[in-house]
């Protein structure tokens, strides 16, 4: 699983740190701090959580595993 962030389109409201902070680091601005990044096992509901707690719908949790590789399918 694979999370991807419109960090552009943050508004700093931080409920996504606040449910998920070990996952949704801010800046120090309080705004979102990454693009995006990929779920480790065992973390994939509070990423879900994390995204369902944005009120911009800005994070974006794709299904596919964290090891996939990148190269050409």
């Amino acid at each position: 699983m694979k999370v991807r962030i419109n960090q552009q389109a943050c508004a700093g409201h931080a409920r996504c740190n606040h449910v998920a902070p070990g996952l949704y680091s801010l800046d120090d601005n309080g705004y979102i701090a990454s693009t995006g990044f990929s779920v480790e096992a065992g973390q994939q509901a509070l990423a879900l959580r994390g995204a369902r707690a944005c009120p911009e719908r800005i994070i974006e949790v794709l299904d596919e595993p964290a090891s996939a590789s990148t190269g050409a399918a």
